[in-house]
């Protein structure tokens, strides 16, 4: 996971003298000496510090470009898959042979080239690495020729093709145990220095093979939204994200820029009933919320928009799943919500009366009440949480607010309903989040979900052959007409609504056409870095 570092505005000072006497020229700022538009350098503040630094075999890049190595395929604009190191690559008719074939052009900063032993060893690494890059699938890499490597699979897996579109590899000649420090790779720039918890400076790669940045050098300072969203308004910065709740402010010089994102907010409620712990011992399940007229009722009566528009400034969209609007989102999840009648017939029918007259339903013995807990210092899901509890009291459901450390909710995500974000650009997250075969992993399905139904409809786009052929059964999965873990089905979450990404922007910048950015961790802004200049 990737920490927020919480740079304050007092300490702002000291990070710009240091960034301009040291980083960006030897006297005076660069913004006293030229025009925007005839710089080659940028500032931005535009998210966090990886923790385990830059090395793609534990993790960098998954989550937007890892913008100092290349990848053997990548997505465009538009989420379609197309080559970056390969030329061209096929699939055998069992699905378990991936062959590619490499560009011969390519050199790594340094001037060595990229062959398929760096491919070969940018795997095997991240294979014995035991990171968040799962390669248990594979059974074998190895080189065919200097530019030919094939990949050999236990089973077939449709969502492998992520895999090779994720990981940026790394060179076999240069590759240490300081490499996540000091990356070398191919890709469109290059590593300077580190200064850790301040900033990042990179310089474009003179040997890229692709389309060569406008920009020549880029500084990354490491601050926190309230200390970005200052230096935009000091004019230090050129790009600085911002939070919604500065979204209505004008600064100066600048523009708001909002991407689309399947960053995506939901509560997940455990699904089974109490009674089992995990190998740790921390409880699983919940009375209230393993009814389905619970979980249900809560989706129909939550007001999606109203959330959008209340908490988030209008900067975002409903939520009806982990993947609206991805090539493999099934649009059947799309509910009425808001729905106050839909609502309370659902409880009504699942047996939820006030009988004693509070304000809160009961059933039998059980009152319908539970615990909804946030990440203490996460203001957005405070707010949503809050406001999901201040709803749902009106039709009977009491929902008690708790922020909690990460530390706290490893314990408690278990029994409670939590307040949790995804949203990858791989399908492979429904399958983590939905199979039962995940059930109590990490933080995957920590609700402990299980339809059998849907088990069978997401092994068969998991072993499909192609991501094409997989479509058909990851929609069927989320929703085939009578069940599935949709809103409409098992609605084992409540999604809520999807963030747009905000950033504040030079006006003379363009940054390109942005694709739909995934979950805020990394750097999604810069996976078309290469296209960025002034415009006159």
């Amino acid at each position: 996971m990737l920490k927020r570092f919480t740079v304050t505005i007092t300490a702002l000072s000291l990070i710009f003298t240091m960034l301009f006497f040291s980083g960006c020229s030897n006297s005076e700022p660069e913004k006293n000496m030229k025009a925007d538009t005839e710089r080659d350098e940028l500032i931005m503040a535009i998210g966090s510090e990886p923790d385990g630094g830059f090395d793609p075999t534990t993790g960098w890049g998954r989550y937007g470009s890892p913008l100092f190595q290349s990848t053997i395929l990548k997505r465009d604009s538009d989420m379609k898959i197309v080559n970056d190191l390969a030329t061209d690559y096929t699939v055998s008719n069992d699905g378990l042979e991936w062959t590619v074939n490499l560009r011969r052009d390519v050199r790594f900063s340094d001037g060595k080239p990229l062959t398929a032993e760096d491919v070969v060893f940018t795997y095997e690494t991240t294979a014995k690495s035991a990171s968040v890059v799962d390669l248990n699938i594979l059974k074998s890499v190895t080189a065919l020729d200097e530019y030919t490597v094939k990949f050999t699979l236990k089973n077939p897996q449709s969502t492998f093709i992520n895999i090779l579109v994720n990981t940026g590899i790394v060179p076999k000649h240069a590759y240490g145990s300081d490499y996540s420090q000091k990356p070398l790779g191919s890709g469109p720039f290059k590593f300077v220095q580190w200064d850790k918890g301040q900033q990042l400076i990179v310089e474009a790669n003179p040997q890229y093979y692709g389309k060569k940045p406008f920009f020549k050098k880029i500084t990354f300072l490491y601050l926190s939204e309230e200390a970005a969203f200052a230096a935009a308004q000091a004019g230090e910065v050129d790009v600085a994200a911002i939070v919604p709740s500065y979204a209505g402010q004008k600064v100066t010089g600048m523009k708001l820029q909002a991407v689309e994102s399947v960053d995506n907010r939901g509560i997940l409620f455990p699904y089974i009933k109490p009674g089992e712990k995990t190998k740790d011992g921390y409880p699983i399940g919940n009375e209230v919320t393993s009814d389905i007229a619970i979980r249900k009722a809560i989706n129909f009566y939550v007001d999606r928009s109203s959330l959008v528009d209340g908490i988030l400034n209008g900067y975002g969209s409903p939520a009806y799943s982990v993947c609206d609007k991805m090539p493999w989102w099934n649009p059947d999840t799309v509910i009425k919500d808001a729905d106050e009648a839909g609502a309370k017939q659902i409880l009504s029918e699942g047996g939820w009366k006030d009988s004693d007259g509070d304000g809160t339903l009961e059933k039998g013995a059980l009152k319908a009440e539970f615990n909804l807990i946030y990440p203490s210092g996460d203001q957005i899901r405070q707010s949503l949480a809050i406001a999901v509890a201040d709803r749902v009291k009106s039709i009977g459901i009491k929902i008690n607010v708790e922020g909690k450390s990460w530390d706290d909710m490893e314990k408690l995500m278990y029994s409670n309903a939590i307040m949790f974000g995804w949203g990858s650009q791989d399908p492979i997250e429904m399958y983590n989040l939905y199979s039962s075969k995940y059930r109590g992993v990490d933080y995957y399905n920590s609700g402990f979900y299980m339809n059998p139904k849907v088990d069978e409809y997401l092994n068969k786009a998991m072993s499909s052959i192609s991501e094409a052929d997989a479509l058909q059964y990851w929609k069927k999965a989320q929703w085939d007409g009578s069940t599935g873990f949709g809103t409409n089905g098992d609605a084992p979450w409540a999604w809520l609504v999807n963030l747009d990404h905000l950033y504040l922007v030079k006006e003379k910048l363009n940054i390109g056409k942005q694709k739909i950015h995934p979950h805020g961790h990394g750097w999604p802004l810069t996976d078309n870095i290469e296209e960025w200049h002034w415009e006159n």
